[in-house]
C-alpha cells in the first residue's frame, strides 16, 4: 500500500506449568459430640455452666433434687449394719450349737438349722451391700457431670423442670472443637471431569494429594 507494509504482531506459542485452583464450600465438624442425659428421675435444682461456655471432662452441670436419694442412701447403710449385727449372732449361736452338738446335747438337726440361718445372714449381708451401692450410685447421678471436655451449646431446661433416667431429650450437646473436621463439597461432575483429565495426562496429581 501507498502507506508502506502492514505492521504485524505475532506471538510465540510455547508450553508451561498451570496450576489448577478450585474454591469449595467447607464445613467445620467437631470430632466428639456428646449428649448430656440424666440418667435418675428427678427435678433440676440448679443449671452451674454458662451456656456456649467451654467446660471441663466431669465437670458439675446441673444439680437434681438429692432428698429422696440421699434418704434411700441411708436407709441402705442401716440395713447393712442390722445385717452384719445379725451374722454375728448368729455365728455366736452356731458356735454355741456346735459345742452341744458334740455333747449330744441337740439334735443334728438342729445344728444343721443354725448352719443353714448363718449362710442365709451372710447372703443378706451381700445384699444390702449391693443395695447400698446402688443407693450411692443414684445419689451420685443426681449430680449430672461432663462427659467430655468441650464447647457445650444451651440447655434444654432450667430450675423446677422435672427430668427422667435416659430420656430421649438431651439437657445439653457438647462439642469438642480441637481437633476439628473440616469437610470440604465438590460436586460429582466437577470430580468426574478432574479424574479423566488425570486419566488422560492432560493434568497431573500434586503428589497425588490436593494442598
Amino acid at each position: 500500500s501507498p502507506a508502506g507494509p502492514e505492521e504485524v504482531r505475532f506471538s510465540i506459542v510455547t508450553e508451561e506449568r498451570l496450576v489448577l485452583t478450585s474454591s469449595l464450600p467447607g464445613r467445620v465438624a467437631p470430632v466428639v459430640v456428646s449428649e448430656v442425659r440424666p440418667q435418675v428421675d428427678g427435678i433440676i435444682l440448679e443449671r452451674l455452666f454458662d451456656e456456649g461456655s467451654d467446660v471441663a471432662g466431669g465437670q458439675v452441670l446441673y444439680r437434681i433434687d438429692p432428698v429422696q436419694y440421699q434418704a434411700a442412701c441411708n436407709k441402705a447403710r442401716a440395713e447393712l449394719a442390722e445385717a452384719e449385727a445379725n451374722v454375728t449372732a448368729v455365728a455366736l449361736r452356731e458356735s454355741r450349737y456346735r459345742n452341744l452338738a458334740k455333747a449330744n446335747a441337740i439334735s443334728q438337726q438342729e445344728l444343721d438349722n443354725v448352719i443353714s440361718a448363718h449362710g442365709q445372714a451372710r447372703a443378706r449381708i451381700a445384699l444390702a451391700r449391693a443395695d447400698l451401692e446402688t443407693a450411692a450410685i443414684n445419689l451420685a447421678h443426681t449430680q449430672i457431670t461432663a462427659p467430655v471436655a468441650g464447647r457445650i451449646g444451651a440447655s434444654s431446661v432450667t430450675p423446677g423442670a422435672l427430668v427422667t433416667a435416659n430420656q430421649p431429650a438431651a439437657l445439653a450437646v457438647i462439642r469438642q472443637h480441637d481437633p476439628v473436621y473440616v469437610d470440604f463439597a465438590q460436586s460429582s461432575a466437577d470430580n468426574l471431569r478432574l479424574r479423566r483429565a488425570l486419566a488422560h495426562g492432560k493434568m497431573s496429581a500434586n503428589g497425588g494429594a490436593a494442598r
